[in-house]
């Protein structure tokens, strides 16, 4: 029998891939639907917990198994955007966007591509048949480059398209009144505010007659440290008294059940010795005879004396010199002036009043990094900029090691003082080159977005939505770089390394070596999306590690009332840049993939152990790879497809039923996103231009040369004209919405806007007489897509969006005084004394506690929390108005 070529894809292997991802998939999704109904806080908080408000809870008929089934069918993704955020909503769109262009572009190359590849007289075998590695015949390669043009041509219509209809959406849902109306939409930060700026006199000298209010932001670390310490403290407190109480609640239950006090036991009628055996005693930090004190007494006492700091350095904080380290929110009369304001250069000083942000809420702000010196700010920046590229840099030596460590064969056959790696056990082998790597690759990537989010954080980005666009934008390019270039076009990198030292002498030779290594790594991909779309979307349903976190922080660690309700409440958050260029753990697993195939001799063996192994770590950006390898080996389109479809499924569940972001981005992730889609085009038509280089194929190459210029230049064009769209609201646009609000009632239905949305090609239509069934089916839908000028305008958004429940009466929200004139204070300067909050026990002990703290001047509550029968602490899960340290938050 002769042997198939070195890396051939076995369709052997990719069944034998399948069965187990899809058989570990069914099992996660049977457990989800089991365990879904006896954990709603872990998997379905969005349908009842108090802390979103009802309106925007999604809708549930009860918690049945199957119950969440109808309401995904049922609830349609607009639903998101009303009540949930626009970036929610706009990470549902990009999936399907790129699921559709996976899938136009299996239309558009699978027809051709495939019988061209198939009969391109190459004496590849099974699935590598119809990829462009069995293209011998030069003549057949034309269809790569024309195919190239259409469907490259498409992306980057697409690209533009959703962009257009993004700004067109931005626009409308930022004039819409109960978003126009809100405070953040109507407030600008201004960062290096000069000293006069600060000064209410000076307000509209700085930033025009529109302005109303400012809030000045000046240095309080003092302040802020003080608030902290106070916040520990009352902590340690409510801890100290949870500890008495259980004590003092265990003792009389032990007294009943030795039958030596009667049931009728009350705390005051215990023994004093008793009462002060159980108090919770500790060392304070600084105590002369290292003697324990009581721990309730002097948390009492140090809280006081926090509080007396706290007050008189709130009564002697005044605004001095600042030197340009100061910040300054202002309000404006409406949402336009705002953006004007934002738009036009305040003060003639360098440096001065810039950078300025708008539509920023007062829970994402950065205090600490407000009143940074403008100079100073300029050199964390470049700071930060140097150590994230250093990083990017240098992380291909962590990658290297472990692609040494997945090569043992070829260190022991090549490295003489490694050849005793030949005598170790075939399983110890096994592990090295297939087990550790994968885990190794896994725990070092998922510390890539955090440790960008900690590095821009603390050099100077004012608020977590600045950073957290900034982690996007440098993870992704983290990721083409040490992600997919290094597994893609380096696999193996102790056989490649000599090549990759010759290269680096002449870069012109970079499209020769993607020509050569991406075709051979397309075929992991193929298996990859198999994995990816079953175990990835069945593990996001299960969530079992927020799970297991929850329960066991629960049992274990949260001891106090306010520790249960912060964990029941803290919903899980979602990281747009962490989430939209995600492609983790995965440098080197082409080769450790493929490496550790070879361990095993059975092909059933080989997919449930190393290809479960991937799918447990890994988690790709497909549509970048998809794009990259459309022209290469078009199977992957397919497959890409298919996975990103069963992966929105699971996102759109965890957005309906589990996830509160934390943080809006307004629509700017999902511009990055649409951008950065682009990459994928760049290196496929680098690709091809490496692989037609190879082919000495002259025709080819030149078309898609002109196709690489032209790509350039459209990259260009539209980030020139639409740039300024997606950062600013137009003034005149702004202006105008205000005067048909101040004249006319908002829309009422889509059909004010439909008046003006006929389009070229439906009026091709109506003159074809096409009958209206075929119409509506068939041409409405080609002239949404391809006339986003008319389709995708703010007045066509603005009907589009009063087609639904967005714009109630109720939705516009109304501020009082108070939360006007603390909205954009620090913190440190305007919050209370947490109320101490314990638990309710039948000895009465917590009523005692009360009364002792409210005695010292703490206000303390045992509402809505109480000691049951076996001494388990409980509290209102389902009443939160009996929960005295809730409020129902302000949307600023």
């Amino acid at each position: 029998m002769d042997a198939k070529p070195k890396g051939s894809a076995s369709l052997a292997a990719i069944v034998s891939a399948f069965v187990p991802t899809w058989v570990t998939g069914l099992i996660f999704v049977a457990i989800f639907i089991v365990i879904r109904r006896w954990y709603p806080s872990i998997y379905a908080p969005r349908t009842f917990i108090e802390s979103i408000p009802e309106k925007d809870r999604t809708p549930s008929a009860g918690r049945s198994y199957f119950n969440w089934v109808h309401t995904m069918r049922k609830v349609p993704d607009k639903f998101i955007l009303y009540h949930q955020s626009l970036d929610a909503y706009l990470y549902l769109r990009f999936l399907r966007t790129v699921i559709f262009i996976c899938f136009v572009g299996c239309c558009i190359t699978w027809p051709i591509l495939m019988p061209v590849n198939a009969t391109g007289g190459g004496s590849s075998t099974e699935l590598d048949k119809v990829g462009i590695g069995n293209v011998k015949k030069r003549g057949h390669l034309y269809a790569h480059a024309t195919i190239a043009w259409v469907f490259f041509s498409f992306v980057m219509f697409t690209v533009a398209r959703e962009r257009l209809w993004l700004i067109g959406l931005r626009q409308a849902w930022t004039l819409s009144k109960p978003v126009a109306n809100r405070l953040s939409s109507r407030t600008v930060l201004f960062l290096s505010a000069p000293r006069d700026a600060l000064d209410k006199e000076n307000m509209h000298r700085y930033f025009g007659d529109g302005a109303l209010r400012l809030w000045p932001a000046t240095k309080v670390d003092t302040l802020e440290h003080l608030v902290s310490k106070r916040k520990s403290k009352i902590e340690q407190l409510e801890a100290a008294e949870m500890i008495l109480i259980r004590k003092a609640n265990h003792e009389v239950r032990k007294r009943i059940q030795s039958r030596a006090q009667t049931e009728d036991t009350h705390y005051d009628n215990l023994e004093d010795s008793v009462k002060k055996s159980i108090r919770p005693r500790h060392k304070p930090d600084v105590s002369p005879l290292n003697e324990k004190v009581d721990s309730i007494e002097w948390l009492r006492g140090k809280i006081k004396e926090e509080e007396a700091s706290i007050e008189d350095a709130r009564n002697s904080h005044e605004i001095g010199e600042t030197n340009g380290s100061a910040a300054v929110f202002v309000e404006f009369k409406t949402c336009a002036e705002a953006q004007r304001a934002c738009q036009q250069v305040a003060s003639s000083n360098l440096l001065a009043l810039g950078p300025r942000y708008t539509s920023i809420s007062p829970q994402e702000v950065i205090w600490n990094n407000l009143t940074i010196p403008p100079a100073r700010r300029i050199s964390q920046e470049g700071t930060a900029l140097a150590m994230v590229i250093a990083l990017i840099g240098f992380w291909s030596i962590p990658s290297s090691i472990i692609g040494l460590i997945s090569n043992i064969g070829y260190l022991a056959d090549n490295v003489e003082w490694l050849n005793f790696l030949k005598d170790l056990p075939e399983p110890v082998v096994g592990l090295l080159s297939g087990l550790i790597p994968p885990l190794a690759t896994s725990w070092l990537s998922k510390l890539v977005p955090s440790i960008f989010r900690y590095i821009f954080k603390s050099t100077g980005s004012p608020t977590n939505t600045a950073a957290e666009l900034k982690v996007q934008r440098w993870y992704y390019i983290f990721q083409v770089t040490q992600v997919f270039l290094v597994t893609a076009v380096f696999s193996g990198a102790a056989p490649v390394a000599a090549q990759l030292l010759e290269k680096a002498k002449d870069p012109t030779s970079i499209p020769e070596l993607l020509a050569r290594q991406l075709p051979k790594a397309s075929n992991f991909y193929l298996t990859y999306f198999i994995v990816q779309g079953t175990t990835s979307a069945a593990d996001n349903l299960l969530n079992y590690s927020d799970l297991l976190s929850y329960l066991f922080y629960d049992y274990f660690f949260d001891k106090t009332p306010r520790q249960k309700f912060n964990r029941y409440t803290s919903m899980k958050g979602i990281a747009w840049g962490k989430l939209y260029p995600k492609v983790r753990d995965l440098p080197n697993l082409y080769n450790e993939y493929a490496s550790a195939l070879t361990l095993y001799s059975s092909p059933t063996l080989q997919s449930s152990v190393s290809i479960k192994l991937i799918s447990i770590f890994v988690f790709i950006r497909s549509s970048f790879i998809a794009i990259a390898y459309s022209c290469i080996a078009p199977l992957v389109l397919g497959f890409a497809a298919a996975g990103l479809a069963l992966y929105y499924f699971s996102y759109r569940y965890n957005l309906l039923f589990v996830i509160q972001p934390k943080i809006d981005t307004k629509g700017q992730a999902y511009t990055l996103a649409l951008q950065h889609l682009l990459t994928g085009v760049y290196i496929a038509e680098l690709s091809l231009l490496g692989l037609f280089s190879l082919r000495r194929a002259t025709g080819p190459s030149i078309i898609t040369g002109v196709l690489f210029i032209a790509t350039i230049l459209y990259n260009i064009l539209t980030n020139r004209y639409l740039a300024p769209l997606e950062q600013f609201l137009p003034a005149d646009l702004a202006t105008l919405t205000e005067r048909d609000d101040e004249s006319t009632p908002l829309l009422s239905s889509a059909e004010e806007g439909q008046a003006h949305s006929t389009s070229r090609i439906q009026h091709l239509g109506q003159q074809a007489k096409v009958p209206k069934p075929i119409a509506q089916r068939i041409i409405d839908p080609i002239a949404h897509f391809f006339e986003p000028q008319v389709f995708a305008s703010h007045q066509a958004m603005k009907s589009w969006l009063q087609d639904g429940d967005l714009f109630d009466d109720e939705d516009v929200q109304e501020y009082t005084e108070e939360q006007l004139q603390k909205a954009y204070l620090n913190p440190a300067l305007t919050s209370p004394t947490p109320l101490i909050w314990i638990a309710r026990d039948p000895m009465g002990v917590s009523q005692n506690e009360i009364a002792e703290n409210e005695k010292n001047g703490l206000k303390a509550s045992d509402q809505g929390a109480w000691l049951d029968e076996k001494g388990k602490l409980r509290w209102s899960v389902k009443e939160f108005q009996e929960v005295p340290i809730w409020k129902r938050g302000v949307t600023y």
